[in-house]
């Protein structure tokens, strides 16, 4: 299984690169169906907490958590969508600081196999806290992926 890495020549104070890679042997269609239903309702946090987020999967849609009574945050935007093969986020994803986030999920099949790749740029004031659990949170995301998508 591959793991998600930091790119150490980006990693200074107010950067970061994660990429990570995954071979999932199902159709293309199943994991971007699962990917979308990661980013929205089925999303949960390593130790299993619901996220409540909310995916509106066209360009320009909300990538947010729904808190109920008018109250959430906004993650992203949907910076570009191209069912199955792509979906790129652009926004501050769970961080209330100062900062830039550009999440690419990028899937291409070969012989009924799914490779789903993720690489996400972040800039800004990125606290500690989330440079270290970040790779965890996308892996654990990867994870639920692949089992539902082969399940």
């Amino acid at each position: 299984m591959e793991q998600a890495v930091i790119d150490p020549s980006t990693a200074s104070d107010f950067e970061m690169r994660i990429e990570l890679e995954r071979r999932i042997e199902a159709p293309i269609e199943r994991v971007f169906e699962e990917l979308l239903a990661e980013l929205g309702p089925e999303g949960v946090t390593p130790d299993g907490r619901p996220l409540a987020l909310e995916l509106e999967p066209w360009p320009g849609g909300r990538w947010y958590r729904d808190l109920g009574d008018d109250a959430g945050h906004l993650w992203a935007h949907v910076q570009a969508i191209k069912a199955p093969t792509l979906i790129e986020l652009t926004g501050p994803l769970m961080i209330s600081r100062a900062i830039a986030n550009n999440v690419q999920y990028r899937l291409e099949e070969v012989d009924g196999v799914t490779t789903l790749r993720l690489v996400h740029h972040a800039f800004g004031q990125l606290p500690d806290d989330m440079r270290d659990g970040m790779p965890e949170g996308w892996d654990h995301m990867f994870d639920r992926i692949q089992t539902r998508a082969t399940g």
